[in-house]
């Protein structure tokens, strides 16, 4: 299979299982980037950072920036349309059915049962997030010292903008983002 096609299938997957959001998708993210090496976790980080920053839902702002990155315009429509397409079809089968079922006691449950698996999927793509973000792993396996362990500059921005947003609770969010966005670009973190 190409990778072009590959691509297209693993995000037609992600779109298929990410059930829950945007946020959902990062977990099948990290799983793409350790399988295939089409992007570090690093970038990922890097593309949850503009996706996050940039209007849309984040899971179609990162397909389009993962497919762009690897096959370019063709690459980043086809990779945001898989994302969408389960989607689409499943609404589509859904919409018929969903008069007949509404106060079905099977849909109910499931419904139920899938509410723990996706706080389980956002839970996981944060720690992840957290990890590669404020410590350097690999630096403090090497070295062994725990001065190593922490990115002592993102640590440092973090609890900024965590004593500013407190501090000045009525900052819109959008506010908090441009300044870290601005300090990320003036410190290269």
């Amino acid at each position: 299979m190409s990778t072009f096609f590959l691509m297209c299938w693993e995000f037609f997957k992600t779109g298929l299982f990410a059930v829950g959001g945007g946020l959902a998708t990062i977990p099948f993210l990290q799983e793409m980037s350790a399988k295939y090496g089409w992007f570090t976790v690093q970038d990922l980080s890097t593309m949850i950072a503009v996706s996050e920053s940039t209007p849309g839902p984040i899971g179609i702002n990162m397909a389009t920036y993962i497919g762009n990155h690897m096959f370019g315009f063709l690459g980043g429509t086809a990779a945001t349309l898989s994302l969408v397409a389960p989607s689409v079809i499943v609404i589509i089968i859904i919409a018929g059915m969903l008069e007949r079922f509404r106060d079905s006691k099977a849909v109910k449950g499931v419904f139920e049962g899938l509410r723990p698996a996706v706080v389980g999927f956002i839970l996981t793509a944060v720690v992840s997030i957290y990890v590669s973000s404020l410590l350097f792993v690999d630096a403090w396996k090497a070295s062994g010292s725990i001065a190593d362990l922490f990115n002592w500059k993102a640590l440092l921005l973090f609890a900024a903008l965590l004593a500013f947003y407190k501090w000045k609770s009525k900052v819109h969010p959008v506010m908090i983002i441009f300044i870290a966005a601005l300090c990320g670009m003036i410190f290269a973190f």
